[in-house]
């Protein structure tokens, strides 16, 4: 069987494989090219960073950059930021029925539903009298810088999805998290750290595993990555040279190494193949950066005490802290520190308090510390977990809840000294008074501080235009200064 030639179909045909072989060469050896000496390409001298997928950006920025405390496991709104006198009288009465019918539970489903107070006191700080509990004294001493928003809530009852829908808009594996779509719209201010750093700590108690997915930048290239540094020992394994190899044979071995990957780069146009190219350059040029950015002997003591750092170094979420402030400094867009130790099923009353102390202080003298060195403004701190605890008790402690938790965000274009949306008198399930904040909501409005247009991030993945609120997601503009 023949066909008609089409003369006009195969000549754009071969325009089109001509465009794309000519492409994948020329690109190939501009990257490769830009890396080995950047200022060749050139008119002026380069700005310092990696650039964004976004420019110009859609909204003046507020932010520059994002620093996560996540409290993993879930912490009790109802002991920290969360008031509920009511359910304090009904403590250990039967919890009322019409609320809970037909709601999901994790672990309380189908038996008797007794209500728990909370064990704590709360009062009213600073000038906008935020109400805080008394496990969050330093935390309740920078009240007027706070927005805290009480009205959170999820889709996801445990811990993986929830951790996943909190940072990712999604429960799929392969979807980016935040932290890499926000590295990818705004690129970073150094090429010398990776843009996107997770560190990991735990408490005594509570603990729940964290997974490198909730880092993950999906089908992003894989330079968007968030990168975990170690807590204790050196942040980055490997970051010396083995004896007996010197810089400039590390360097000889990263050019050939980039040589050979610039090969290849001519050959197909993989932006993996970029990457890899890319993070070889930046894992030479840690090897200086991160033992300067890991040596805290430039900090003066008083900074230490104010951190609560017994010894620097020592793993703690403390430490983390002040990592998190040098990295803010060093041009590293979005931080991110979990602290597992927030699963309080049971003994809550020991292990809550025990949780609160691990992290109080450290949260606090971050927020004051970058006040203190004018970068507050133009950095958003976020503190909470994934989802809230129960009203109802469980044994000696609280169930996971996903209709109500609070979380705390400030600087980075927040007004602060604000309380932000409501709850059921019994803090079972937030208002639908227009004030309710749901995790797309979060993502849309942390990119607005950023500038970014939340509905305009997108990246084109298996024939669809994806991005990190998907379909969902509005600007909480009430929030925002």
């Amino acid at each position: 069987m023949s066909f008609p030639f089409d003369e006009q179909s195969f000549q754009q045909s071969i325009n089109r494989r001509s465009f794309l072989t000519r492409s994948a060469y020329g690109l190939g050896g501009l990257a490769l090219t830009s890396l080995f000496n950047p200022k060749r390409l050139a008119a002026a001298p380069d700005p310092r960073g990696i650039p964004g997928a976004i420019q110009p950006l859609h909204f003046p920025p507020k932010a520059k950059r994002v620093i996560h405390l996540c409290m993993a496991g879930g912490p009790s709104h109802l002991e920290s930021f969360d008031w509920k006198p009511k359910l304090k009288e009904l403590d250990n009465q039967p919890f009322p029925a019409s609320m809970t019918n037909g709601q999901q539970l994790a672990q309380l489903q189908n038996t008797p539903l007794k209500a728990r107070g909370p064990f704590v006191t709360f009062a009213k700080y600073g000038q906008s009298g935020q109400e805080i509990s008394n496990l969050f004294p330093h935390i309740a001493g920078i009240a007027d810088d706070l927005c805290i928003v009480r009205s959170m809530h999820t889709e996801q009852i445990n811990h993986d999805p929830a951790h996943a829908f909190m940072n990712s808009g999604s429960i799929i594996k392969g979807r980016p998290s935040m932290g890499s779509w926000l590295f990818y719209g705004l690129g970073a201010e150094t090429e010398n750290l990776p843009g996107f750093v997770v560190f990991t700590t735990q408490g005594k108690a509570g603990q729940q595993p964290v997974s490198s997915r909730q880092w993950s930048a999906g089908y992003l290239p894989g330079k968007y990555q968030g990168i975990q540094f170690q807590s204790k020992g050196d942040a980055v394994h490997y970051v010396g040279n083995p004896e007996g190899v010197c810089q400039s044979t590390q360097r000889q071995v990263i050019e050939e190494i980039n040589r050979l990957n610039g090969l290849l780069a001519d050959e197909k146009l993989d932006p993996e193949i970029q990457t890899r190219i890319a993070q070889y350059e930046m894992a030479f040029r840690m090897q200086t950066s991160v033992p300067e950015l890991s040596d805290f002997s430039s900090e003066p003591k008083s900074t230490l005490e104010h951190y609560g750092i017994k010894r620097p170094g020592d793993g703690s979420f403390a430490s983390n802290c002040l990592m998190a402030r040098r990295l803010a400094e060093r041009g590293v867009r979005f931080i991110q520190l979990y602290h597992r130790a927030w699963d309080h099923h049971g003994d809550i009353e020991k292990n809550m308090p025990e949780a609160a102390r691990d992290v109080d202080q450290a949260s606090a003298a971050l927020v004051q510390d970058l006040k203190q060195r004018g970068m507050l403004d133009d950095t958003l701190v976020i503190w909470g977990g994934e989802f809230g605890r129960t009203p109802m008790g469980q044994g000696s402690g609280r169930d996971h809840h996903i209709k109500a938790f609070s979380i705390w965000m400030a600087g980075g274009g927040v007004k602060p000294g604000t309380t932000w949306g409501n709850t059921d008198e019994l803090g079972y399930s937030y208002l639908e008074d227009g004030q309710d904040v749901d995790v797309h909501d979060l993502h849309a409005t942390m990119l607005k501080l950023c500038g970014i247009d939340h509905k305009q991030l997108t990246v084109r993945y298996q024939g669809r235009d994806f991005r990190l609120t998907d379909v969902h997601g509005r600007v909480i503009e009430g929030i925002c200064a």
